[in-house]
């Protein structure tokens, strides 16, 4: 039987709760590296056990589609502080309380020139959103779902209570007074990168913030059977030490994930050498006490990427 996968992600709202238990959070371009005059490209967005077999639940953006209330055929993706899920979508919590709510993850599409460019027909469905991002500029775009708060659970009774949100919205969502109180900061981030024409680096500048990719090989400049080389950074800086796990797609129809992992030197780099062409997901994530802002105890960085591999 298939290894259970980690939810990762972004059901990106305020906080990606890319770490809990069984899921994985993905966005999928239907091709990374295009020409022509006139091209285009759609994406799905979805969480789900296999990568990329949309099967769970539709990553919800703000602005594609309308939000839905959706009762999971399985436990809901996102997972709390503590690792425990939380209520389903729509579905009442443990002893009656109403599911804790998440705000939408907000799309952000750069184009080639660093501006920001809309995301078009944008749907979403019973297991995946789906948008296209017509393609105007040549050089390299960059979507990204990125969010940064607080996690807090506590103890009311015999149950644990959840909330997530906004630093300055946190008096309003927990208890003065809560039991056994545990806040986490987080941060988490989701990217894909497309190429029309020739590739370009504008959109490939990190911002700094969280814990984020940096590439030294193009990230639509990766072949199969060669090595390409990242950097990671936490907050500008080198991220050392960092596990790295990368699995490719089509997991459904294997017996295992096929999962490579390797790990950051001092300057927060990693070089990856590629099995076969195809999609590919990578995740990063970073847990410290480090730079922990009151009334957090825990810092928890999330970085995640779908990745396209072609032959030589």
């Amino acid at each position: 039987m298939k290894p259970m996968f980690k939810w990762t992600a972004l059901a990106l709202a305020v906080c990606l709760p890319l770490s809990a238990q069984a899921h994985r959070a993905w966005m999928l371009p239907s091709a990374t590296v295009l020409s022509g005059e006139d091209p285009w490209v759609t994406v799905d967005a979805a969480v789900s056990n296999d990568l990329f077999y949309f099967e769970h639940f539709p990553l919800q953006l703000e602005g594609i589609g309308k939000p839905q209330q959706v009762s999971p055929r399985a436990p809901a993706p996102q997972g709390g502080p503590d690792g425990k899920p939380a209520a389903q979508a729509g579905q009442p919590a443990p002893g009656g309380q109403p599911p804790m709510r998440r705000p939408a993850n907000k799309l952000l599409v750069l184009a080639p020139d660093g501006s920001e460019v809309k995301a078009e027909n944008g749907s979403l469905g019973r297991y995946r959103s789906t948008f296209d991002v017509h393609l105007t500029q040549k050089g390299t775009y960059k979507l990204a779902v990125a969010n940064s708060g607080l996690m807090a659970s506590w103890k009311e009774g015999e149950e644990r209570r959840r909330w997530m949100g906004k630093a300055e919205d946190l008096a309003k969502g927990v208890p003065a007074k809560a039991e056994d109180l545990k806040v986490v900061q987080t941060s988490n981030r989701m990217e894909v990168f497309v190429t029309s024409g020739k590739p370009t680096d504008t959109v490939l500048k990190p911002t700094n913030q969280g814990l984020e990719l940096v590439p030294v090989t193009h990230p639509n400049d990766l072949v199969a059977g060669e090595a390409a080389e990242f950097a990671f950074l936490i907050d500008g800086k080198p991220a050392k030490d960092l596990e790295i796990t990368v699995i490719p797609g089509g997991n459904r129809y294997r017996d295992d994930t096929g999962e490579i992992k390797a790990k950051t030197d001092a300057q927060g780099k990693v070089a990856i050498t590629w099995p076969s062409a195809g999609m590919y997901w990578l995740e990063a994530e970073l847990t410290s006490k480090d730079g922990v802002a009151k009334p957090a105890s825990e810092r928890r960085a999330v970085y995640s990427a779908t990745l396209e591999v072609l032959n030589p």
